[in-house]
């Protein structure tokens, strides 16, 4: 854990409104004010020494002594009525955490002692989250005001996927986010284990899937036991994935015998769909997953089992006179039927082991057994039709953070929006919920958890908080405290940000590069899969450096529709600042360019935010000094910021929507007079 927050918390105002995240269903404000003090202790209340709930408070104790510079006494206060924060909770819950397990809990705070109250253990895990987000500095101290806090999820199933196959990820990563899961009381790890790239997971049944299908880089199954017990103590659920009948090339490395083509196979080693296919009409192919699944479902003990199922290029069946024969030996539909056929016998054997069916939108079939999860990377209309079919779902589209859209776009995607709004109230609540999803062929350990954080709190906030709670600029006022608080907390989104800046720039200062990376952005969707990269390809250029999202670039915005809905000499001279900061800096990021060749292919990247700011600064003026652009100016500028929109070296200029707002207004205003126009001048008489 990293020291301290207490640079945060002293940057606050005093009583400031607790910044929290996700906002709780209710809160009441209170009266008083309940100091942190280095007497600070907690005492536990519940049926049992829940390991849990005691581990939790152990934590708590620690983050708090980080959160304030104070060090506290770690051991726990026998005597309740001594202690500042009284922990209690009626039942231990379920041995294995399972979908709609209570979450709720109550929390007050008064200026003698703060209490959570939960039904269960679950729910006495997600008080404590609240209650270390309470904790500020006033003037007198560490405080938290008077509250009362009743809450409760919105939606039972608030996930992240993380993909550690396309690239993998060292246990270290895995652990850390999870960390910031609990941080943000998500409840569901979804391991994506298998796919083209790799086999991340050691079989001892089939111990060539992870010895040829891994380049050795695989979990253990103690570090799996690992991974699941540190999640459980985290409130989190852990269902892997083992993507099948496609993206299945990583099995057949190892086990041919699986393929319907008879290969040889090698591991994938670029992106995008493979063509090697498992093969549905032989037996053996059966034989062996309930092998497999077998050994699996002992080692994840989570109700769900994830089976992938999506994006199956099915022209090895379509070309195979033996599936053929077999497609209408048993009457199938072609391919979708046989995809279909494998996934009732596949669903069969998990029920064996005690496992429900999870996988893709593709494997939504009417056959199927109701008590099936479909995943929606499609969209709201398939998560509808699946809930009219009787299928629960969770929504993932508008949530893949490998995307790199902003939070405001994550934070407005609902799964009961769209199509899924006209669901009948018996529909809706078969929507579980939502799994933000983390790609990862263009992430690297390096970069990953500046992918995921802290984008990732504002899906949180959208599966747990009440649906009216939609305020984009009060959720990006938080998300920057809740960033710093879970860099404090371990993850590494802003320091490997500043790490790998130091890499590119080489032997220069790294400052105006710097400059350059904050007002610009990562392309939008799949712009990377346009360049050739296979999975050894280094991830060190400035692109993946880069955050997501440029906290400049929005702040800029902002600036720019105050000056469009009505200028003010302030904000036109911060907006003018920061433009003129970025023209200059294309001088000043030269002799970066000139001494590292990791930073050079960005120079015409710095000639078009100095160019954009250029045209803004102009259009700025025209508004400031009440002059009107002529329509050929406008045009011939608009002309040229939308060539510019594609950006360069996988790079965007993001205040290009704002300079060509500014560019409009600088031309022909409701109610601009004549004599706001340029005077021409009169030609002198010879």
């Amino acid at each position: 854990m990293k020291p301290c927050l207490l640079a945060l918390c002293l940057a606050l105002p005093a009583c400031a409104a607790p910044t929290l995240m996700p906002l709780p269903a209710k809160t009441t404000p209170g009266t008083g004010r309940l100091a942190v003090t280095q007497s600070f202790r907690v005492a536990l209340s519940g049926p049992s020494d829940e390991p849990r709930v005691h581990a939790s408070a152990l934590r708590l104790v620690s983050r708090l002594a980080a959160q304030t510079g104070m060090p506290f006494n770690p051991a726990l206060e026998p005597d309740a009525t001594k202690a500042t924060l009284v922990i209690a909770w009626s039942s231990d819950g379920l041995p294995v955490q399972a979908l709609g397990e209570d979450e709720s809990y109550h929390l007050t705070v008064d200026s003698n002692q703060a209490r959570i109250q939960a039904p269960n253990a679950l729910g006495a895990l997600r008080g404590m989250e609240t209650f270390l987000q309470l904790v500020e500095v006033d003037a007198q101290g560490f405080a938290i005001s008077g509250v009362t806090i009743d809450d409760a999820p919105r939606f039972p199933w608030r996930g992240l996927m993380l993909d550690c196959s396309r690239h993998f990820m060292p246990l270290d990563v895995v652990l850390r986010n999870l960390d910031g899961m609990s941080a943000l009381k998500l409840n569901v790890f979804h391991w994506h284990l298998s796919d083209d790239q790799g086999f991340r997971v050691e079989s001892k049944h089939f111990p060539r899937l992870q010895q040829m299908g891994s380049d050795g880089l695989y979990y253990t199954q103690d570090q799996i036991r690992h991974v699941v017990a540190y999640a459980r103590e985290r409130g989190i659920r852990v269902i892997p994935e083992f993507d099948m009948p496609g993206h299945s090339l990583s099995w057949l490395v190892g086990y041919p015998e699986l393929a319907t083509s008879s290969g040889p196979f090698e591991i994938g080693r670029h992106w995008g769909g493979f063509a090697a296919l498992m093969n549905p009409a032989s037996e053996d192919t059966y034989r062996f997953l309930d092998s497999f699944l077998s050994e699996m479902a002992g080692l994840f003990p989570d109700e769900y089992f994830h089976i992938g199922g999506d994006e199956v290029n099915d022209k090895e069946w379509r070309t195979n006179p033996a599936i053929q024969s077999f497609i209408q030996t048993h009457a199938l539909d072609g391919s979708r039927g046989l995809q279909a056929y494998f996934n009732k016998r596949i669903q069969v054997i998990l029920a064996k082991y005690g496992k429900h069916m999870e996988g893709w939108d593709e494997i939504l079939n009417p056959d199927l057994p109701r008590n099936i999860v479909i995943q929606s990377w499609r969209g709201q209309k398939s998560l509808a039709q699946a809930s009219r079919l009787g299928f629960q779902g969770i929504l993932s589209s508008g949530y893949y953070l490998d995307l790199m859209q902003t939070a405001a776009r994550h934070y407005q995607v609902d799964p009961l929006t769209g199509d899924t709004a006209d669901l009948t109230d018996a529909e809706k609540a078969r929507i579980l919920g939502g799994e933000a999803a983390m790609w990862t062929e263009y992430v690297s350990p390096e970069t990953v958890d500046s992918r995921i954080w802290p984008r990732l709190a504002a899906i949180a906030e959208r599966l747990w908080s009440p649906a009216n709670v939609t305020d984009v600029a009060d959720i990006y006022r938080r998300l920057a405290v809740m960033s710093d608080r879970l860099e404090a907390f371990g993850l590494q989104h802003n320091g490997n940000y500043a790490e790998m800046l130091r890499r590119v720039a080489g032997p220069a200062p790294v400052a105006p590069l710097r400059v350059l990376a904050d007002a610009t952005e990562p392309g939008k969707g799949y712009l990377r899969d346009s360049h050739h990269y296979l999975q050894q390809t280094p991830l060190n250029r400035l692109v993946d450096a880069e955050r997501p999202e440029s906290g400049e670039a929005r702040h800029f915005a902002g600036l720019v529709d105050k000056i469009a809905a009505k200028p003010d000499p302030a904000d036109i001279a911060e907006a003018r600042h920061m433009l003129e900061a970025w023209k200059a800096n294309d001088e000043a990021v030269q002799p970066v360019f000139a001494a590292s060749f990791l930073a050079s292919e960005n120079a015409a990247l710095s000639h078009e935010l100095a160019a954009v700011s250029s045209t803004g600064l102009e259009a700025l003026h025209a508004i400031e000094t009440h002059r009107v652009r002529p329509k050929s100016w406008i045009e011939s500028n608009q002309n040229e910021l939308e060539k510019m929109r594609k950006g360069r070296a996988e790079i965007i200029v993001p205040i290009i929507p704002a300079v060509e707002q500014l560019v409009t207004a600088s031309g022909e205003r409701p109610g601009a007079k004549e004599n706001e126009r340029p005077a021409k001048k009169k030609r002198k008489k010879s």
